[in-house]
Formats: C-alpha cells, structure tokens, sequence
C-alpha cells in the first residue's frame, strides 16, 4: 500500500510532533522496505549487526550505514531498485564521472508525489491557477524539466515546455504569450536579462512576476542584481536526481532559507571528515534519506552539497525547517548550465580519441552572463607537423566525445606542445577564469 501524500493544503503546516512522530514511522517503513529489497543496503546492515527493528527513534538514523554516489555508479544501472522492472514507469539519468549515467527510476506513485511535491513548490513562490509558465529547464534524461512541468500542470498554471536554449525565441514567447513565471538556471536567465535589454525591451513590458532557479549554485548577490533588473521575485530551487529530482526543498515568499519537505525527506548535517552528525546551525554536509520513495529509495545519501539548518521557524508560518542557500560542493563536481561536470568525463572522452594519455586544461569563464567551458589540449610534436585539415577533423572528433559523453557543446582549442604547464603534484586541470575581469 502507497504512503498517503499529504494534501498540499496542510503538508506544510503539520504540528512539529505530528510531522516527527510521520517521520518515525515512514522511516521505519522505508529501512525495512529496503532491507528487504535492496541487497547491497541489507549487506551493510548485517554487516552493522543490525536489523530495521533497530530504528526505534529518529536519532537512531544516525547507525544506519551512508550511500554515496559510488554506490550508483557501482551497481549500474538497476541494482538499487527496490521494485520489479514491471513497476518502473519512467527512468531518468544524471552524469557519472566515467560515462556511464546515474540511473533513477519512478513507479507510478513516485511520479505522482514528484508532481505533488513540485505543486508545493509553486504554492510557496506565489505562483498559482492562471499563470502562465515559461519551463526553460532542460527536459529529456535530466529530471529539471519534466519534474516542474508536472508540477505546474497540477497546479493548474498554464505550461510552456520550451526547455533550454535558443535565447531570441524564448524572449518572444516570454513576451507574446503572456508569461507571468520562468523556471530556468540563474545563470540562463542572467543572460536573458542581457538579451533583453540588448533588444531595446524593458521587462516592465513583459508581465513576467517570478522566477523559480535551480540546478546550480547561485549567490545572493545574483539574486539581488536579477531582481534589481528584471523587476520579478527570484526563488531557490533544490533537488537533485538521486533523490527525486526539482522539489527537494524551495524558498517561500521570505526568501530566507529553503523549506526541506520534511514529511517526505529526513535529512542530516553531518562533518564531511568525520562523518558525525551536527546540530542546527553548523555548516556540514547534507545527508537526505527519502522516506516514501518506491522504486528507488535512498538511505542516508550523501549529496555533497554544504548547507547548515536554520533553527529559527520562518514567518511565513511553514513548521518545515528550512536550509541555507547552497553554494558549495564538497566535491570536485562542475556545474555549467545546469549540468553536472566531472574533470575525469572530460578526460575519458579526449582517451576514447587519443592514442596517448593527453595534456590538457579545462577552461571556465563567463560570457554574457553565462558560464562557458572550453577544453585546451596540447598536440604531440609529430601531430603538430600535420596538415591543418587533419587538425581540425581531430578537433571535431574530440568535441564530439566531449558532447556524447557529457550532453554539452564544449570547444576544443588544439595548442601547441608544451605549452600546457606541468606540475609535480596533482595537475591542474580546472581553470576557472570567470571571475577574472
């Protein structure tokens, strides 16, 4: 039987001790679903001398053993479902460091409380039955687009699915179909800004009131210079695929900390050295454990992402706790317009060309309000005295591993022999030149 979803109407207003004592129970429920199920979780829980009747309070999730991305990637593609294939109504993927793509997979009730939880989302923003909604999340294996999409459509708003990219269409459809909200990456909607403004449009002409953002770090001062020049409402967004996808937790109308939908996720703070939980207030490491997840649960995962729990109940009168804005990883992880990009994809690509272990930089800066990303490869002395022809179809080849590997068009920039510096220690491969002027 199906967890009850809570009507969005009440969800986030539960009584403190109502929503713990629901998280005791869903907990409860979840580790012994995966324990029955998932065979690398069971394992590690016998390898802990412990069985799920173990879990007797919330404090107990703290014994239970971590899943990390490793785990993803080590049991490609399906084995952490916890349902028969039968049961799985949709996959999604994100990137892996090596090629190969983390897979996720939704039941029919998953997907349901994805849309619910997105509603959610929409709800605490402000946006409701009647606007129209610009999704210029990126759709296809990537979870952004379909998540808010279904979202917004329960919630009755009108959707466009015009996913990302082509800048000049998506400011005339922003600006003749009435659009009142935009779900996109900040950085993209930066470059909108510029984008209109460059086309003599002032946004006071567009109607356009709130935007949702997500999919990469953003400061508050981009909130602030979004806002200052667009004239909307800027909201934060988190998720990410592992756990659901968009709608993990979101800002409310204070925009002072994000809502974690604590009646469907307990999440942790714990010392990414020492792995010890911290209490409220201290910056740690998010740990997420989904509570009502079917076809693929996730037990104490951990996201990587740095944040702290603001103690303090927010003013908008949610009881779900809030955690600060997001802007670091404690991972090598780069996120360039909403994807994840690992430095060994990259590397793996320009190998699946080269013959030789290659020389190279990854370059980041940013362009028009956008961050870019370049790849400089150093060519051999005998490649070097090669026709130019031969060069350019060289470059064209690795681009296109580039692109295949990670679903971004990265320009390959061939140099000459070592023109690349090298290091005694840990290369360098990262340049990160947009905050350079």
């Amino acid at each position: 039987m199906a967890p009850e979803i809570y009507p969005e109407s009440t969800a986030d207003y539960l009584d403190p001790d109502q929503l713990r004592a629901l998280q005791l129970q869903r907990l409860r429920a979840i580790v012994e679903r995966c324990f029955t199920r998932v065979a690398v979780f069971r394992q590690r829980m016998q390898q802990r001398g412990m069985v799920p009747a173990d879990v007797r309070s919330l404090d107990d999730v703290a014994q239970l053993p971590f899943m990390r991305k490793t785990d993803l990637r080590d049991h490609y593609p399906y084995g952490l479902f916890a349902v028969p294939m039968k049961e799985v109504v949709r996959l999604h993927a994100s990137s892996g460091t090596t090629g190969k793509p983390i897979v996720v997979g939704y039941t029919r009730y998953d997907i349901d409380l994805w849309s619910s939880l997105m509603l959610r989302c929409f709800v605490a923003t402000g946006i409701q039955t009647g606007d129209v909604l610009q999704n210029a999340f990126g759709y296809g294996l990537f979870t952004g687009g379909l998540g808010a999409h279904y979202g917004a459509e329960r919630l009755g708003a009108t959707v466009i699915p015009i996913s990302g990219g082509n800048t000049r269409r998506q400011i005339m459809v922003m600006k003749d179909f009435g659009v009142t909200a935009i779900c996109c990456t900040p950085s993209y909607f930066v470059h909108l800004i510029e984008q209109v403004h460059e086309n003599g449009l002032r946004f006071a002409e567009l109607g356009l009131k709130i935007g949702i953002f997500g999919a990469e770090p953003w400061t508050e001062g981009m909130r602030t210079h979004i806002q200052r020049e667009s004239g909307i409402r800027a909201y934060d967004i988190y998720g990410l695929s592992e756990i659901l996808g968009p709608g993990v937790a979101v800002e409310c109308s204070q925009q002072a900390g994000l809502h974690m939908f604590e009646d469907q996720f307990l999440m942790e703070i714990v010392d990414p050295q020492t792995d010890q939980v911290l209490p409220d207030g201290q910056v740690g490491e998010l740990v997420i454990t989904t509570l009502t997840k079917q076809a693929f649960p996730m037990i104490r995962y951990r996201t990587h992402d740095l944040t702290a729990v603001i103690p303090e109940r927010c003013a908008c009168g949610r009881t779900l706790r809030r955690i600060r804005r997001i802007q670091s990883r404690s991972d090598d992880m780069l996120i360039i317009r909403g994807v994840n990009v690992f430095p060994s994809q990259i590397e793996a690509a320009l190998l699946s060309v080269m013959t030789s272990s290659p020389h190279y930089q990854i370059v980041l800066s940013r362009q028009g309000g956008l961050d870019q990303i370049s790849v400089e490869l150093e060519v051999t002395e005998g490649m070097f005295g090669d026709r130019i022809s031969q060069l350019e179809v060289l470059q064209t080849r690795l681009a296109h591993a580039i692109e295949q590997t990670i679903g971004l068009r990265v320009p390959v920039r061939l140099v000459e022999p070592h023109t690349i510096a090298r290091s005694e220690g840990k290369a360098v491969r990262v340049i990160d030149q947009r905050d350079k002027k």
